[in-house]
């Protein structure tokens, strides 16, 4: 499989239209609901023009008339009128937001499903603050864009009902009034293009204060060693600095547009003012019709206002859409490919076939012309120096890298053609990066296993050499190791692994350099819970110290990416120079060690 994975995708940039109506299409399992929205905004609407309605027959019949029925009638309607207006909003949004929040949910579940599932060269290329900022930062802004939408229509809905109510009570005014209306419409076009083009540009800044963010904070004991707290403190406040502008820049856009849709909205009542005042003063209109016509133009301008918000909501989701999507949606960025065959065992051998593996294209090779086989039952030890393939070689086995050629096979069948569940869960692997996560010791050792029963973990736990120690917890096996297992030593950690192995129980085991890391006397216990776990398994154990791989069956000796020896220990320190090189360099550091 040639290379794919570049260090950076591509991030597509699609029409607005285009991001929009995939980001609608998001509401589509809860049409229902939003129909009830829908209709609970219609009512809204309505009641807004109602309340301007009722002004006139309040100043009219109660205040000129002096019409003492009026006088119960009116206060009542307009009573009735706010209930109902405040209980469809009310049920309006809530319906909005309860949709908005499930769509938060399926298109967050939909991009972690997908970046769960990438390979490990993705990750290497990507930065981990940047893939949290499009889970958590920008998903977040789609689940805007229908209720947005939503409050658009019904700004919309309200306009009409307004202009009807002001058009029957003076349509002379009415036109004076609406001659603005097509000014107040420039800053939706203008300021929503602005604002798509710095929303883009804060998230993209966003991503750069997590990943900023998430190194330093995995770092901290490098920062603490290094006393670099305040160098780290600066980088920081230089990233935020930069998002501040970004922000700083999206509030005076938006602020902007609310004043001008504030000051077309004042010229448009001055105007009225001045023209209704006159049509009062020559007796051609009633006060009841001028502040009935003059409370529906108020009333006008505020919807206008909230569609140029809601405006602006849309291109800030857009522009979080367009991140989510140029993930989802990239050619380069290609979950795992599984086979369709599954691998149920018994485990036979494993065969290298002139297998070549670089990281990149610009990158020489790492594996070159890797040829070898590997039985059932045999203890396989690999050696050599630093930078030789031996930790790539082992990672090719579960398939976290596909060979750029060359073969590799379990049983005679090619990895490539088994399911990648069922290839991985037949085999176990323990690495000097003993990884535990923020759970119990019992769900740490039990990971990714079902049907494990409390006697499996504690058979695997005293095996490893753990039930000791973990008996000796408050919570025993319920205690949560915390962040990565650090409430836990290094040796610990190990065998915590060794005993999340176990109850595997995979027939094959790779040990890469797993007592590498630790001390000579947790190493000791380690390499005991080591053997009980070999026992009855074809182990392949990359291991920096040569006397853990003495005993082994076979012995590849592996030089610039390429199997340059193998065989027994003996065998090899009369035939590989490289082999007998690397024993006598330990041996005498060994000898030094002693003498001291």
């Amino acid at each position: 499989m040639p290379n794919t994975y570049k260090p950076q995708f591509t991030e597509k940039t699609l029409s607005s239209w285009a991001i929009f109506k995939r980001s609608l299409g998001y509401f589509r399992p809860y049409l229902f609901y939003v129909f009830l929205a829908c209709i609970a905004m219609v009512v809204t609407a309505l009641c807004n023009a109602g309340t301007a309605w009722l002004v006139k027959p309040a100043l009219d019949d109660i205040f000129i008339e002096k019409d003492a029925t009026m006088l119960i009638l009116i206060p009542v309607a307009f009573m009735a009128v706010s209930l109902g207006k405040v209980g469809a909003r009310m049920a309006q949004n809530y319906l909005m937001q309860y949709c908005g929040y499930k769509v938060l949910e399926d298109l967050r579940d939909e991009l972690f499903a997908k970046i769960i599932k990438l390979p490990l060269r993705f990750y290497e290329r990507t930065q981990v603050g940047m893939l949290m900022s499009r889970i958590l930062g920008d998903v977040t802004s789609v689940r805007t864009s229908m209720p947005a939408l939503v409050m658009i229509i019904r700004q919309i809905i309200i306009v009409i009902g307004l202009l009807c109510v002001a058009i029957s009570q003076n349509p002379k005014l009415s036109f004076v009034a609406l001659v603005v209306m097509p000014i107040a419409f420039y800053p939706f076009y203008y300021f929503g293009r602005r604002l798509r083009k710095l929303g883009r540009d804060g998230q993209a800044k966003s991503a750069d204060v997590s990943i900023v963010l998430q190194e330093i904070l995995s770092g901290i004991r490098v920062v603490k060693a290094f006393c670099t707290e305040t160098h780290e403190s600066k980088r920081f406040d230089k990233e935020n600095r930069r998002l501040l502008r970004i922000s700083l820049k999206q509030g005076i856009a938006s602020e902007f547009s609310s004043c001008i849709m504030e000051m077309i909205g004042a010229l448009g009542i001055s105007m009225v003012l001045w023209y209704g005042g006159m049509q009062v003063i020559e007796g051609t209109a009633t006060p009841g019709t001028f502040f009935s016509f003059v409370t529906a133009l108020i009333m006008l301008y505020e919807p206008i206002k909230k569609m140029s918000s809601s405006s602006n909501d849309i291109q800030r989701a857009l522009a979080g859409a367009e991140r989510v999507f140029s993930i989802i949606d990239s050619d380069e960025v290609l979950i795992e490919k599984s086979g369709n065959v599954v691998f149920a065992g018994p485990f036979r051998e494993l065969q290298f076939e002139n297998v070549d593996f670089a990281y990149n294209e610009t990158s020489g090779n790492v594996l070159s012309d890797v040829s070898v086989t590997i039985r059932a039952g045999e203890r396989v030890a690999i050696v050599g120096p630093s930078g030789g393939g031996k930790t790539t070689f082992v990672n090719m086995i579960p398939r976290f890298y596909d060979p750029d050629s060359g073969t590799i096979r379990i049983n005679g069948t090619s990895l490539a053609e088994y399911t990648l569940d069922s290839l991985r869960h037949n085999i176990s692997m323990v690495s000097q990066d003993s990884f535990l996560f923020n759970l119990s010791v019992r769900d740490n050792i039990a990971y990714g296993m079902s049907g494990v029963t409390e006697d499996d973990i504690v058979a695997a736990a005293k095996a490893a050499f753990v039930h000791d120690f973990v008996e000796k917890m408050p919570g025993g096996y319920n205690t949560v190791v915390g962040e990565r297992g650090v409430m836990l030593s290094g040796g610990q950690k190990q065998r915590i692994t060794i005993a999340r192995a176990l109850v595997k129980n995979a027939p094959l085991l790779i040990l890469d350099e797993a007592t590498s890391a630790l001390d000579s006397e947790s190493e000791r216990v380690v390499q005991q819970a080591l053997e009980n776990l070999m026992v009855g398994r074809t182990s392949i154990v990359i291991a920096h110290r040569l006397s853990t791989v003495l005993n082994s069956d076979r012995i590849l000796v592996m030089d610039k990416g390429r199997l340059v020896a193998a065989g027994p220990h003996a065998e090899l320190l009369q035939t590989s120079p490289l082999y007998a090189r690397l024993y006598a360099m330990q041996f005498n550091l060994q000898n030094e060690q002693m003498a001291q």
